[in-house]
């Protein structure tokens, strides 16, 4: 049986009604993000479904132009509860690691290579709503301006 655009079309429309988004389909399942450090060329990885988080950068090797070295998921930077998420560099010139960000319930990881393997602090999401909310007070009294 020939596959006609028609019924290509309703496959299309059909795949794009399951959980996952027609663009995450077509878009893909990774991001990546560069390390902030500007003497450091290493490329983070992310799955954006799981978590997980890889590194790779260039590296030299006697007879050859250069090979590419890859640290896999270590402690904290393998799996995690299925969600949205993401990878936010620092501005910090000198910082080898990168942020993950679970970008439904907005709680953060550091992640940076060691000892060969991606790892990962335990995700925080800050401060209670509560204190969060004393917190913002007094940062916004500090940032007002003082009268001479």
């Amino acid at each position: 049986m020939m596959t006609t655009p028609r019924l290509r079309r309703r496959a299309f429309a059909l795949l794009c009604a399951l959980p996952m988004s027609c663009g995450a389909a077509i878009a893909g399942q990774f991001d990546f993000m560069p390390a902030p450090q500007t003497d450091l060329n290493r490329i983070y990885r992310i799955d954006r479904v799981t978590g997980e988080v890889g590194a790779c950068q260039y590296g030299q090797k006697e007879g050859t132009f250069g090979v590419t070295l890859c640290f896999p998921a270590g402690e904290g930077a393998g799996k995690q509860e299925p969600s949205e998420y993401g990878l936010v560099a620092s501005r910090h010139e000198r910082e080898g690691g990168v942020f993950r960000v679970d970008m439904r319930t907005g709680a953060m990881s550091v992640c940076y290579v060691f000892d060969e393997r991606v790892v990962c602090t335990p995700p925080e999401k800050g401060a209670p709503s509560d204190t969060g909310a004393k917190a913002a007070t007094t940062s916004e009294s500090v940032a007002a301006p003082r009268k001479p």
